[in-house]
């Protein structure tokens, strides 16, 4: 027998079908065929030609029979999906242009194209569109029944990332392209929108007035002041001095006071060094963890993303160490964007890296910038005027007056200790700034001397500083005069003598 379209036997079999079901209703009960005298690949093509299961024999009057089972009802057509991808995208769209609060979600995150949404509202908004009803509700609850639905719609759904753990890993394989490729939507009432699926904190953060500013810090009052008006006039700040002057320490308490609270969130630290470059700050190719390089973005585009997000509040950025990378190579495309005149998105700039159709980047209005610079390392090279023009400079000198006398004694150091160490500390750093191969950028800061032993009695006090001159200020001093090792050897003495 040849294949069932040439078997005359096949042919005959389902036009006859054909007309005995023609008259039957869909509800009627299913009719049986029986064919005598079949080859069972016959048989086998016979129920393929009528779709039903396998045939089944049975011997009747010595003739082997097969029998078959056509149902007259229609095939049942599955009900009509929800929602479709484009509804979905309309839905998201529609929150991007409008900014429009959605209830958060607690537990699961849409993510597209760098931006996170909760997945119940986001359906929910769909499907109201969709059945153009502003009071339809969404028929399935948030969780699984939703995720599973969006995700067959060919959208990612991760786990809710922590506030305040920035970049953790959990979805970074996920979303780190999508980020790059959309680091902005073109404007901040635009970006306002994705802000709102992340939950407010639900403590109370400490509170950081000046006065508290003042307690903490070795510089007077008028010194605050003149720091933090710089800061508010260009919003980009540079400390410097010599090494231990408290830089990095001051850098983060006058964040803290424009932010009004110990609000770490609102914070991004970095330390520039040689090997750091454009792809770690702004934007660059990076692998991935099986091994593959994507773009991803730096530590500037994603906190310029939160930035605009939240254009009420200040945001602050401090650079550690500024001066030992290649900064007019780290910043990039920042050099013009970081003036005050330059911020927003009617100064947006293209990234090289970024693809034709991402949106440009922009640096918001309320981003700040605090850069320390150590002017005592030798193999540092000087910036630029162009970088300089663009920064307030406040100068760190080192401390050895009242505030300090005071700390120490609060934390239990002798009194007549304290007059050793600050007399002997401010004879030191005159010979160091009388130097013609040193200077005052070299002179030795106070911080070697704010962490006092606990308990600090007499004995452990003295202990305490004669190990801070030996391990500590001795080597930088045989440092400073390599070529004159008699004269560090001199100045050491000095400083253990009655210690």
């Amino acid at each position: 027998m040849g294949r069932a379209a040439g078997c005359p036997l096949v042919v005959r079999a389902v036009r006859s079908v054909k007309e005995r079901t023609a008259g039957e209703k869909p509800a009627a009960r299913p009719i049986r065929f029986g064919y005598a005298n079949l080859k069972p690949a016959v048989a086998t093509e016979l129920a393929d030609k009528l779709r039903t299961k396998p045939l089944t024999t049975r011997r009747v009057a010595s003739r082997q029979v097969f029998f078959c089972t056509v149902s007259t009802a229609p095939t049942p057509t599955p009900p009509p999906a929800l929602l479709t991808r484009e509804q979905v995208l309309r839905a998201l769209r529609l929150v991007e242009r409008e900014g429009r609060r959605l209830p958060p979600s607690t537990v699961y995150e849409l993510l597209y194209r760098g931006r996170r949404y909760p997945p119940r509202a986001v359906a929910e908004l769909a499907y109201r569109l969709a059945q153009a009803n502003p009071q339809a509700r969404w028929p399935h609850a948030a969780g699984q029944p939703t995720n599973a639905r969006l995700e067959a719609l060919d959208f990612t759904i991760a786990a809710k990332r922590p506030m305040l753990a920035a970049g953790s890993a959990q979805d970074h394989e996920q979303a780190a392209e999508q980020q790059a490729e959309n680091l902005y939507v073109g404007s901040e009432t635009s970006l306002r929108g994705a802000a709102v699926a992340e939950p407010g904190a639900t403590y109370a953060l400490p509170p950081y007035p000046e006065a508290h500013a003042l307690a903490e810090l070795f510089i007077t009052d008028n010194e605050l002041i003149a720091a933090l008006a710089g800061l508010r006039r260009r919003r980009a700040l540079l400390l410097q001095g010599p090494p231990g002057t408290g830089k990095t320490y001051l850098a983060r308490r006058l964040a803290w006071l424009l932010l009004g609270a110990q609000d770490e969130s609102r914070i991004e630290l970095v330390q520039f060094h040689p090997s750091y470059g454009y792809e770690d700050f702004v934007l660059g190719f990076r692998p991935g963890p099986k091994g593959q390089f994507g773009l991803v973005p730096g530590v500037l585009p994603l906190l310029c993303q939160r930035a605009a997000q939240d254009p009420e509040r200040p945001y602050f950025l401090l650079i550690d160490e500024l001066n030992r990378g290649n900064v007019a190579r780290i910043f990039g495309e920042f050099l013009l964007l970081l003036e005050p005149d330059k911020r927003g998105p009617a100064h947006a700039l293209r990234l090289p890296y970024a693809p034709p159709e991402a949106p440009r980047f922009f640096v918001p209005d309320n981003l700040y910038v605090i850069g320390t610079l150590n002017l005592a390392d030798r193999s540092l090279a000087p910036l630029d005027y162009a970088l300089r023009r663009r920064f307030a400079f406040v100068a760190m000198r080192p401390q050895f007056g009242a505030p300090l006398r005071k700390f120490l004694a609060a934390n239990g150091i002798p009194a007549s200790l304290i007059e050793l160490l600050t007399e002997r500390m401010v004879a030191l750093n005159h010979v160091i700034a009388a130097d013609p191969e040193l200077g005052p950028d070299f002179e030795i800061g106070h911080s070697y001397f704010c962490a006092p032993p606990t308990p600090a009695g007499a004995a452990a006090a003295s202990a305490w500083l004669r190990l801070i001159f030996e391990q500590e200020i001795g080597p930088l001093l045989a440092d400073y005069w390599r070529e004159q090792p008699d004269k560090a050897a001199a100045q050491l003495r000095r400083l253990l003598q009655d210690v």
